[in-house]
């Protein structure tokens, strides 16, 4: 009969240990995906946001939205202006949806998009931004790759996108993404061009001297 009574109070005590260890664990988890995920979302969502806000409105010293397209147009993405206005919308736009969390995964969709046309703008630089080199924008586009795989964790201001606008979202930025990298491309053939054929006639005025 002690014995039966001494197993029983072994029984509970162990049952015991196992409530806190089980909170426990259910915080440690809490802490390290949901508020993790949190402050990622909040510190590069906000920072593409203000990357958005300095191309569209010339904010925090960005250089507005003339500057840029004009330097747009010189990348021989046209109209400067309106490809400005759309990568700047994707920034801002973007950014906030990532850090509230509404709508995922939409925000981090538009930044790996405007990312992905950004890193084949400075790909003649190579791969560091020491040398005016895609580091960032691929860095950027990785982090937004990460955290759509991730997802908002429970802490977020609103509702994720249905499956069905999810779809939509992707084509619409695989088709925006891709003519915009097509219109890059074909420009950076036609500046290449431009600049062997005058090289060439330099060489040949300079031969007949």
């Amino acid at each position: 009969m002690d014995l039966s009574r001494h197993e029983s109070r072994r029984v509970t005590l162990k049952a015991k240990k196992r409530v806190p260890y089980g909170r426990s664990r259910f915080f440690e988890e809490f802490i390290v995906r949901h508020v993790g995920l949190v402050l990622a979302r909040v510190v590069f969502g906000c920072y593409l946001a203000v990357h958005g806000a300095q191309k569209l409105f010339g904010l925090f010293g960005g250089h507005g939205l003339e500057a840029t397209g004009a330097g747009f147009d010189k990348m021989g993405m046209k109209p400067g202006k309106l490809m400005a206005a759309v990568a700047g919308a994707s920034e801002l736009g973007g950014g906030l949806l990532t850090a509230t969390g509404i709508a995922d995964p939409l925000g981090p969709l538009m930044i790996a998009g405007t990312m992905a046309v950004a890193s084949t703008t400075h790909r003649k630089n190579g791969p560091l931004a020491s040398n005016g080199g895609f580091e960032l924008p691929l860095t950027n586009m990785a982090m937004a790759v990460a955290l759509m795989s991730a997802g908002t964790g429970v802490l977020r201001l609103g509702p994720h996108l249905s499956k069905s606008l999810i779809r939509k979202a992707v084509l619409g930025g695989v088709i925006l993404a891709g003519g915009s990298l097509a219109q890059l491309l074909i420009a950076s053939r036609k500046q290449e061009q431009i600049h062997l054929v005058t090289t060439e006639e330099s060489t040949v005025a300079e031969s007949a001297a």
